[in-house]
């Protein structure tokens, strides 16, 4: 899954007796009405965020996992990849020659000019 939205906050690295290690940050979405929402970079990804500083555009590319401990359910957004959003909207207003037609354009009926009697009973 991805989302975009603007880095809002970026937490220190968490490193535990174990050698595990994870770093979190929060970005805004760019909504009628805006979230925060917290994402974890684990092990090797933590440094993927330290290209980037609060107020960047960027999309979140992430897994959802759940888990149950004692009963209770938990969730946590794991991030796997971060991309500056600002770099994919100017790419995506350059037309590309291998982009399709829209699908409404393709589906698009053809007109035909009809000239003959018109002896329908609808109201319209």
């Amino acid at each position: 899954m991805d989302i975009t939205g603007r880095l809002k906050v970026v937490m220190e690295e968490k490193v535990f007796p174990s050698g595990f290690n994870k770093r979190e940050f929060v970005i805004t979405t760019e909504e009628q009405y805006p979230n925060d929402i917290s994402f974890e970079l684990l092990k090797d990804k933590c440094a993927l965020v330290n290209n980037f500083q609060p107020g960047d555009r960027v999309t979140v590319r992430f897994d959802i996992r759940g888990r149950e401990w004692q009963g209770k359910y938990f969730n946590s957004l794991v991030a796997w990849k971060l991309d500056n959003a600002n770099a994919g909207d100017a790419q995506s207003a350059a037309p590309s020659q291998h982009q399709a037609m829209p699908m409404a354009a393709a589906a698009a009926p053809v007109m035909e000019t009809y000239n003959g009697p018109v002896d329908d009973d609808l109201p319209f």
